[in-house]
C-alpha cells in the first residue's frame, strides 16, 4: 500500500482563488465542465507557479449578447507566483493577465512556442481562446490575432507538441460539441439536468502548425485532423509505435475515442479502431474525459488511461506492441475499483518513488442533481489514489472531502523529489496535495537546441522506466514539463544511474554515473 503520508492535503499560503462557474436553473452545459490548472515556471526562478482558469458570469437565463463579466476581478483567471519561502503571491495584474476575452473559461496549455526560453500560455473557452506570449520580463501579451491561433466554438483541452520535428512547437485544440448558448435545450425528467452529449452534434478538432516568427497556420484540413468529428475533452501525446513522431490520443465523450497516428509529420491517420482503443472491451462507447498517455507497467511502451463517468469503469489500454492495445481495466484491477466513480483530471505519477507509476484522479459526477436521478451515485466525490503494485492497481484513501473535482496538474512544487498535485474544484478553492519525500528519485529538465527548447516529445529512460516529456494530458490542464523517476531503495553499491535520452531531433544521448536525488538539467548535444 501507498504510505499514508504519500499525498497529504495542504494549504499553501497566498493561493487564494474561487473557481466561479455560475450554476443556473437553465443548466447551461458550460457550468459543469470547466476548471483548468497549469503548473509552469513563468519567470525561470526554478519554482513552479500556478495558473488557474476561471469560468464566467451567467445570468439566469443569460441575456443575449452574453457578457461573461471577465473584466470583473471575481471572474479573472489568476496567476500565482511561488516565492522563495514556498508561499504564493497573486501576480495576475502585474503579469498583464487580468483581462480575458469575453468568453467562458475552460482550460490551459503551456509551451515555449517561440523558443525564447520562457513558457507561454494558451487558454481555452467558449466561444474563443487566447494565446499569451511570455515577454520574459514577468508580463504576458495577448498575441492571439497576430499569431493566428484563435480557433473558436467550444474549446476544451489543448496542448503544445512538435508534430513534424522541425524544432517549433505546434498546437492542438480539442473542441467539445456543436453547442450554442443561445439555443440551450432543457433536458431531464422530472428534474432539469445537464444535457447528455448525444443531444448535440460532433465537431472537428483544430491543429495549428508553428510557422516560426510567432505565427501559426491552421493545418487541420491538410493533415487530416479535421476529417474526424468528435466530442473531445482530453488530449495527450506520445509516440506509441516508436517511429519517432508524436501521436495524438483524444478522449471523446459518449462516442468512440480517437487515436491519430502521425504519418511522419505530414498527415494523421485516425487509427483508434485498428489499434483497439476506440471502445471498451464490450464494444461500447464511454464518456471519455481526462486522459493519460504513458507507460504504467514498465515495459517501455506507452499505455493509455481514460477517465469516464460512473458505471462505465476507467478505461486502461495496455500497449502490446506492433501498434496494438489491449483493454486492461479488468486484469489490472482498475475496473472494480472505479466503476462507481466519475473521473476528470488524471495522471500516472510515482507518488511513493518505488519505481511504479500510481494513479491520481479528480472525481465528481457531471450532474449536480444526480442523486435525484440515480440513488446509488454521488455528485460530489473525494479524489482517488490508486497504488501501482507491479502493474495492478489498489485503491488507497485520501484524507480529503467530497468535492466537484475537475482539472488536475502535477509537478514537484517545492523541489523535494516528491510529485505534488493541484486540483481545481468547481465553484470552490483548489485542493493541493503535497507529496512526501521517500525512497530515491531523479527529476530531469531538458533544454533542446535542434529540438524545441522545452524538449517536448523527448523520450527519457532510466532502467526499465520510460518517460515522455510533455506538459499535456489530464483534463483541461498543463503539468510540469520536467520528468520524474522514482528509484526505490537503491543499495549503496549501485548508486550509478544511467539515463538514456532520445530527442525529437533523433539525437541520442546517454548519461552514465548519474547521482540520484537531484534535479538534473540536460542540454541537447549540438
Amino acid at each position: 500500500m501507498l504510505s499514508a503520508q504519500s499525498l497529504s492535503l495542504v494549504s499553501l499560503p497566498g493561493l487564494t482563488f474561487t473557481q466561479r462557474h455560475s450554476p443556473t436553473t437553465q443548466k447551461y452545459l458550460l457550468e459543469t465542465m470547466g476548471g483548468g490548472v497549469a503548473l509552469l515556471d513563468y519567470n525561470n526562478d526554478g519554482r513552479l507557479d500556478v495558473f488557474l482558469v476561471n469560468g464566467g458570469k451567467l445570468t439566469d437565463p443569460v441575456a443575449i449578447p452574453v457578457d461573461y463579466a471577465r473584466k470583473d476581478p471575481l471572474y479573472w483567471n489568476r496567476l500565482f507566483r511561488q516565492n522563495a519561502d514556498g508561499n504564493f503571491t497573486d501576480v495576475t495584474e502585474e503579469a498583464s493577465l487580468s483581462h480575458s476575452p469575453n468568453s467562458y473559461g475552460m482550460g490551459a496549455a503551456v509551451g515555449d512556442y517561440d523558443n525564447d526560453g520562457f513558457a507561454d500560455l494558451y487558454v481555452t473557452g467558449y466561444p474563443s481562446n487566447v494565446l499569451y506570449r511570455n515577454n520574459g520580463n514577468g508580463t504576458f501579451s495577448d498575441v492571439t490575432g497576430k499569431a493566428g491561433a484563435a480557433a473558436g466554438g467550444w474549446s476544451a483541452s489543448a496542448g503544445f507538441f512538435d508534430y513534424d520535428n522541425d524544432g517549433l512547437l505546434d498546437l492542438f485544440v480539442t473542441r467539445y460539441l456543436d453547442w450554442d448558448i443561445r439555443r440551450n435545450p432543457i433536458c431531464g425528467t422530472p428534474f432539469n439536468a445537464y444535457c447528455r452529449p448525444d443531444r448535440f452534434g460532433p465537431v472537428s478538432n483544430v491543429l495549428f502548425h508553428n510557422e516560426g516568427g510567432g505565427r501559426f497556420r491552421d493545418t487541420s484540413a491538410t493533415t487530416g485532423i479535421g476529417g474526424s468529428k468528435g466530442k473531445a475533452l482530453g488530449v495527450a501525446f506520445h509516440d506509441y509505435d516508436d517511429d519517432g513522431f508524436a501521436d495524438i490520443f483524444v478522449a471523446n465523450d459518449g462516442m468512440e475515442q480517437f487515436l491519430f497516428h502521425n504519418e511522419r509529420g505530414t498527415k494523421f491517420r485516425e487509427a483508434a479502431m485498428d489499434a483497439g482503443v476506440a471502445f471498451a472491451d464490450d464494444g461500447k462507447s464511454f464518456a471519455g474525459m481526462g486522459v493519460c498517455f504513458t507507460d504504467y507497467d514498465n515495459d517501455g511502451r506507452a499505455d493509455i488511461l481514460v477517465t469516464t463517468l460512473a458505471l462505465e469503469k476507467y478505461a486502461l489500454f495496455r500497449n502490446e506492441g506492433a501498434g496494438q492495445f489491449r483493454y486492461s481495466s479488468l486484469t489490472s484491477g482498475l475496473a472494480a475499483a472505479t466503476a462507481p466513480h466519475s473521473g476528470w483530471g488524471v495522471a500516472l505519477e510515482d507518488f511513493d518513488n518505488d519505481g511504479w507509476r500510481d494513479i491520481f484522479v479528480a472525481q465528481s459526477h457531471v450532474l449536480d442533481n444526480v442523486e435525484k436521478l440515480h440513488s446509488g451515485l454521488h455528485y460530489l466525490e473525494p479524489p482517488a489514489l490508486y497504488k501501482n503494485v507491479v502493474g495492478r492497481f489498489q485503491a488507497n484513501s485520501l484524507e480529503a472531502s467530497a468535492v466537484a473535482g475537475r482539472g488536475a496538474a502535477f509537478g514537484d512544487l517545492n523541489n523535494d523529489g516528491a510529485v505534488d498535485v493541484v486540483m481545481s474544484v468547481l465553484g470552490g478553492a483548489p485542493m493541493v496535495f503535497r507529496g512526501a519525500p521517500q525512497n530515491h528519485w531523479l527529476t530531469i529538465q531538458l533544454r533542446g537546441s535542434k529540438s524545441n527548447r522545452d524538449g517536448l516529445g523527448a523520450k527519457v529512460r532510466v532502467a526499465k522506466q520510460l518517460a515522455y516529456v510533455t506538459t499535456s494530458g489530464s483534463y483541461l490542464s498543463a503539468s510540469d514539463r520536467r520528468v520524474h523517476f522514482g528509484l526505490g531503495e537503491i543499495p549503496s553499491s549501485k548508486k550509478d544511474i544511467v539515463v538514456e535520452i532520445v530527442w525529437p531531433s533523433g539525437k541520442k544521448q546517454m548519461l552514465e554515473h548519474v547521482v540520484p536525488d537531484q534535479i538534473l538539467h540536460v542540454s541537447e548535444p549540438e
